[in-house]
């Protein structure tokens, strides 16, 4: 008696069908893996960027916030701020060159802002890019793993086919192991992609939040610098 175990069905299946169940083996621990470092990244993220945040909002001047950034290196908030404060430094000593000891009109001021503007802009693609590396493997996985599967299934009904032609027998008996084998393919093509597509809508929708939240401190910060501008008039 034929073994119907999965273990056994592995084992009594052909090359190509073993080589499908590894493909998917493959794509399944990676997925995990993935998954899981995506669950302990985005919490570390979530708990640095809320402790930044309220640092930001009690420093007393920028300084101070960017000491306080040294202490949260996840939190793309805290990343983007350091990347905006040196260029705000450059701005500065760039404009301390070009006329020492004269007065800056408002105008003058402000000409710097479009190359801080620019600069945080990169940073939040760069922190974007960041936190959702990786991500494309998991769409991958729950896109393709289905048809993967799906053709071990084709090939293993076609192997078990050309099986009943050389036996001349096309009884339940000889028939139903061969299938079985060969759907075991698709189930576990299908088991691979379920949970993939899952954490993939999942951690896509946690991105978007990262990334409305740097683009709300972005236009914060730029406010600040603004008016920190216009008071010195």
């Amino acid at each position: 008696m034929q073994d119907l175990s999965l273990l056994g069905m592995f084992i009594n299946a052909g090359p190509m069908v073993k080589f499908v169940m590894l493909l998917l083996l493959s794509f399944s621990i990676a997925s995990w893996y993935i998954i899981f470092m995506k669950f302990i990244l985005f919490k570390k993220v979530r708990e640095e960027s809320d402790s930044f945040l309220t640092m930001f909002w009690k420093s007393k001047n920028l300084a101070e916030a960017a000491r306080l950034a040294r202490n949260t290196p996840i939190s793309p908030e805290a990343q983007i701020f350091t990347l905006g404060y040196n260029e705000l430094q450059k701005i500065s000593q760039f404009n301390q060159t070009v006329e020492p000891g004269a007065p800056k009109t408002l105008e003058m001021r402000l000409a710097g802002m479009e190359n801080l503007k620019r600069t945080l802009t990169k940073a939040e693609i760069s922190e974007s890019e960041r936190l959702g590396k990786f991500l494309n493997i998991l769409a991958t996985t729950g896109s393709s793993t289905p048809f993967i599967g799906l053709f071990g299934t084709v090939w293993g009904i076609m192997s078990s086919f050309q099986d009943i032609g050389q036996r001349g027998s096309a009884s339940l008996a000889v028939v139903a192991p061969g299938i079985s084998e060969a759907l075991v393919a698709t189930a576990a093509g299908l088991a691979v992609a379920i949970p993939a597509v899952i954490f993939f809508n999942y951690f896509a929708t946690q991105l978007t939040d990262f990334d409305n939240t740097m683009q709300n401190f972005s236009s914060d910060f730029l406010n600040l610098v603004e008016r920190d501008l216009i008071s010195k008039q």
